[in-house]
């Protein structure tokens, strides 16, 4: 972990206190360079250790579902599989791996996907939450902390993101 000393700013997406700095985002997924740079430093930690792997698609869902983006193919399609995802781990309770499985059926149902308006908070729980984390224990819960923060953020949308869920799943 590196200490910030730069000052902080709210990233423009997820509203967490980021250092301000410049550097590279993503394209479509608005954030903040410092915001970015954090969820790199999440993400290499997570590539380190196979251990750590248990929870790095939730680590992506939440952190796409915070950084929704303005209305766009991409970023309607991305916010809509990525809150399908935690639909099915975070309230039906589905194992990553049978998530994954659902994966190709979901990604068929993103033509049907439209803009859903952001929630004013996207949640409690950012990025910031998992880069504090010491450790594999640590990490892995406030993944899922995070993750279910995010999903309960998106409450407003809940029934929509179920009228999504391919048949079987639903």
């Amino acid at each position: 972990m590196t200490i910030i000393s730069e000052p902080r700013i709210p990233c423009i997406g997820c509203g967490a206190l980021v250092p301000q700095q410049d550097g590279p985002t993503h394209r479509y997924l608005e954030s903040s360079p410092g915001c970015w740079a954090i969820y790199g430093e999440v993400l290499a930690r997570e590539y380190s250790d196979p251990v750590f792997m248990t929870v790095h698609r939730l680590t992506v869902d939440a952190y796409a579902v915070q950084h929704p983006g303005t209305p766009a193919p991409q970023s309607i399609q991305s916010v809509g599989v990525h809150l399908l995802r935690l639909c099915l781990i975070v309230e039906r309770g589905f194992t990553d791996a049978a998530a994954a499985k659902a994966m190709p059926e979901l990604a068929r149902q993103k033509r049907s996907f439209h803009w859903l308006t952001p929630p004013q908070s996207l949640g409690d729980k950012t990025v910031l939450h998992v880069w504090n984390a010491r450790g594999v224990t640590e990490h892995t819960q406030a993944v899922w902390e995070w993750a279910r923060s995010a999903w309960q953020a998106w409450s407003p949308h809940h029934e929509q993101v179920k009228r999504w869920l391919p048949e079987g799943l639903s």
